[in-house]
């Protein structure tokens, strides 16, 4: 057994425990492997394990990844902070987007997405911790945002994505993932058709299933610590 395989049965595990013990089903949580800094093999590797969906940060990178691995039925996340020269490579070869914080990335991402692909499936990234160094709309400037992108032709709004501040302490980690759980639940109710929480990573992703997660992005736990960039 590879050791991408054991890491992924791992990670599978600890998804399986945190949803039993809040009473959810195991399957109604997606895991995507995020595989930014690693090469086309490593995800070759964890595709032939059985992992479909893969999160990536850096477009150039990305896409010398697809061109490497179009024989392979992946789905695509786009889970890096936008920059405006970069949305139409992501419009045009990605399947989902979940750093979606500004009307301005919004609008050119639905301008520029081709018809002849499916709307691109869009999370707004939402920075529940009030860092100055994080991405993200503040939660109280979410619904104007999310109401723009729910009428753009181009993008279908999926729900809500944060990446709060690294902490041990499993009550703070509960707090901000129930604060994203609480705005999308907010957001519903005014009738926006949210169905997504994209939260919890390697260190935190059982707490985010215990508040509604239903995709964690992880990364170390399968494929080990990140390889540095060069540029």
């Amino acid at each position: 057994m590879t050791t991408i395989q054991n890491a992924l049965q791992a990670v599978q595990a600890r998804i399986a425990r945190a949803a039993t013990q809040c009473g959810r089903d195991p399957a109604s949580i997606t895991l995507l492997a995020v595989s930014k800094t690693f090469g086309p093999d490593v995800i070759r590797a964890a595709f032939g394990c059985g992992q479909r969906a893969f999160g990536e940060s850096y477009v150039q990178e990305a896409l010398h990844k697809m061109a490497a691995l179009t024989d392979l039925p992946i789905e695509w996340h786009f889970i890096g902070p936008i920059q405006s020269n970069k949305t139409r490579p992501i419009a045009e070869h990605f399947a989902w987007v979940h750093s979606v914080d500004r009307e301005r990335i919004a609008q050119r991402l639905s301008d520029q997405r081709p018809n002849s692909m499916p709307p691109l499936n869009v999370c707004l990234q939402v920075n529940v911790s009030g860092e100055a160094s994080k991405s993200g709309v503040a939660p109280a400037e979410a619904a104007p945002l999310a109401r723009l992108v729910a009428s753009l032709p181009r993008l279908r709004l999926r729900g809500l994505m944060t990446i709060p501040e690294p902490s041990d302490n499993v009550n703070l980690q509960r707090r901000r993932f129930r604060l994203l759980k609480e705005l999308k639940e907010a957001l519903v109710a005014e009738g926006l058709p949210l169905d997504t929480l994209s939260m919890g990573m390697s260190g935190d992703l059982e707490a985010a299933i215990l508040e509604g997660a239903t995709i964690v992005r992880v990364g170390s736990a399968i494929f080990g610590e990140r390889v540095k960039r060069t540029h």
